[in-house]
């Protein structure tokens, strides 16, 4: 994965299209195959770290963990830390991700109809 550093005129050009276009700001936050890939896994309910590594084929556990991190951080997923030895994490969608469900079943349907037409 490359990092786009902060002072290229690519990070400058995507910065400048997020803050005019929420469209482009929300694809933003959501792209990339690991990220919607942790939200249709989320979308059932919390998980703890390695039921979502199960539930996603091909990912590692730093992808993952670098994903989650990324999503907590831009207030996707919900971290939860229980005082338990051994601790016991679990991660969620929040609010604001749960609004994703119906357009990311629409993504779903859209997904099925387009592979359909593709065979």
């Amino acid at each position: 994965m490359t990092k786009v550093k902060e002072s290229s005129v690519n990070f400058e050009n995507k910065q400048t299209l997020a803050a005019c276009c929420a469209v482009v700001y929300a694809t933003g936050l959501i792209s990339g195959q690991w990220t919607l890939a942790i939200c249709c896994a989320l979308e059932k309910g919390r998980l703890r770290f390695g039921e979502l590594k199960k539930s996603i084929p091909g990912i590692t556990e730093r992808m993952l963990t670098l994903q989650l991190r990324k999503m907590e951080a831009n207030k996707l997923v919900k971290r939860t830390v229980y005082a338990e030895v051994p601790p016991r994490v679990e991660y969620e969608m929040t609010d604001i991700t749960r609004e994703l469900d119906p357009i990311i079943n629409e993504l779903q349907a859209w997904g099925e109809r387009h592979k359909a037409m593709m065979k």
